[in-house]
């Protein structure tokens, strides 16, 4: 079971097959880096291997923590199988500590911690470049039910509270995240996507310079250095706590 079937999807760091299982699908990771709604981009080769290895982890250590995901196992270098679920078009934002857009669009200042973490929701559309949403704007767009609004939000935050702890027993500070989730066949909301140095910012707490602590996509963004030595560095962090 789990063959790579036909592509269902491709977007900006992943492919989405089907599988010969009509309740799984297959995503592959791929190489490519993008950033500023891929106005930048950029190709790291075994960038998709330590995605899809970080990922994993991080997948298996939230299914440990009871949180509901659409992980089921790693097939292969660059690819895990997962539950079918139908993506809700939200991205979710957790921010424990200010940076990047919310401090072009406040006068929050960078690094600002928050006593009590700030989710933001998103629409996922790159052609209206995912504007800001208001739970009054996703009523009316019809897109989900307040109760399951309440349950995502939720989740984000019981994952938060797992990840901030875990990220720090291997001295990296977990800044911010975007989070997707969609409904399984029985209309569960699972955690779907991936988490990865893609889609979070990580803080080196061991770094000797301040100005490049970053060990995330920001390398990319902003020219900080080697993507490969963040996520590299990261990946080793992981398998070295979870397999002590």
């Amino acid at each position: 079971m789990n063959k790579k079937c036909e592509l269902i999807y491709e977007g900006k760091a992943k492919k989405i097959f089907a599988s010969d299982d009509p309740k799984t699908v297959i995503i592959e990771f791929k190489d490519d880096a993008t950033a500023f709604n891929a106005s930048k981009k950029a190709q790291f080769k075994g960038k998709g291997e330590l995605n899809c290895m970080i990922s994993t982890r991080i997948f298996e250590y939230l299914d440990k923590h009871n949180i509901p995901t659409h992980f089921i196992k790693k097939i292969d270098d660059i690819s895990i199988v997962a539950h079918k679920v139908k993506i809700i078009p939200i991205e979710v934002v957790l921010r424990n500590i200010a940076y990047g857009s919310i401090c072009k669009q406040t006068t929050i200042q960078p690094g600002t911690k928050f006593e009590i973490p700030l989710i933001d929701l998103y629409l996922k559309n790159d052609e209206l470049n995912d504007p800001m949403l208001t739970t009054d704007r996703i009523l009316l767009m019809n897109l989900i039910k307040t109760s399951e609004i309440k349950i995502f939000k939720d989740l984000t935050l019981r994952i938060n509270d797992i990840l901030k702890n875990f990220f720090l027993a291997i001295d990296l500070e977990l800044v911010d995240f975007k989070l997707e989730f969609g409904f399984n066949q029985n209309g569960d909301i699972l955690l779907a996507d991936e988490f990865s140095p893609d889609n979070c910012r990580l803080w080196d707490l061991k770094a000797k310079d301040v100005k490049i602590k970053s060990l995330d996509k920001d390398r990319f963004r902003n020219d900080l250095g080697d993507l490969l030595e963040a996520y590299s560095e990261i990946n080793t962090r992981i398998n070295n706590f979870i397999g002590s």
